[in-house]
């Protein structure tokens, strides 16, 4: 596991929440890097990690266990407890250990990711995807310029760790089996669902909403589906205090029997149409 260092200040909160933080699909941990120099200044204790696939371990095989039991080593690393915070893919990921780890997290921040990734869903991204890797370079100079156009002094966060293009298709399939819904029924902690007001993956909000047990839901004016780096200060303060909320409540009792990443056991379930 490849990690940012963590944040040590003597300064900082006493008895402060540690927070991990998780990439999206193709970034990697430098993406949180605006996040990690603020809660650095305020002296939180934070890592940032690669998530197999990614950034320092691009060539390693994505799954989602493997996504997994990163953010799970990161979270011993800290400690053993902590918020764990995703972005995107980064968010599926971190509901996934929030449901197999829920003694470990000690709340859950997931942003840019209130949309299913059924099948059908999992397809539409599927086709450019395919297209972009009739490139010569996997469509690399098409997302970098596209980052660059869109997140402006973001930019340089998010492609400071390299586009991992080629990690696109097995993540997509692996998340796709995802059973979203129920892991996040599954979970007894604090939930924050955060989006961009003007990201598409907000389409099922509500039903994420509805599924968890202790929810809010927050959308974030002037931001995109990148919403840490189109408002970084404002993403950083529903960080900052999601930890001191999450730091009040009594830890969830380890599980008597390891907990599975949640997945569809069956592939011929389907929720309803939304």
């Amino acid at each position: 596991m490849t990690t940012h260092p963590p944040a040590h200040r003597p300064e900082g909160p006493p008895m402060s929440l540690p927070i991990v933080l998780v990439h999206g699909l193709r970034l990697s941990s430098s993406m949180w890097q605006p996040q990690l120099d603020l809660l650095t200044d305020q002296g939180r204790h934070t890592l940032a990690c690669d998530l197999p696939g990614h950034g320092s371990r691009r060539g390693e095989d994505f799954t989602l266990d493997a996504a997994v039991r990163t953010v799970h080593d990161a979270i011993d690393t800290l400690g053993g407890r902590a918020l764990v915070v995703g972005l995107s893919l980064g968010g599926f990921v971190a509901i996934a250990t929030a449901a197999a780890h829920p003694h470990k997290t000690a709340g859950l921040v997931a942003a840019g990711c209130t949309a299913r990734p059924v099948q059908t869903l999992a397809q539409v991204y599927r086709i450019p995807t395919a297209l972009l890797d009739r490139l010569p370079d996997k469509g690399h100079a098409v997302n970098e310029r596209f980052h660059r156009l869109t997140l402006g002094h973001g930019a340089k966060a998010a492609l400071d760790g390299g586009l991992a293009m080629e990690a696109a298709r097995a993540v997509i399939d692996e998340v796709a089996d995802m059973d979203v819904l129920t892991a996040l029924g599954t979970y007894p902690g604090p939930v924050w669902l955060i989006n961009g007001a003007r990201d598409h993956f907000r389409i099922h909000e509500k039903r994420f909403f509805d599924a968890c047990t202790d929810a809010r839901l927050l959308n974030v004016p002037r931001a995109g589906h990148l919403v840490s780096l189109d408002q970084p200060d404002n993403f950083t303060r529903i960080i900052v205090d999601a930890a001191d909320v999450a730091s009040l409540r009594h830890p969830n009792p380890p599980p008597r029997h390891p907990t599975a990443t949640p997945m569809l056991d069956d592939r011929t379930r389907h929720d309803p149409a939304p």
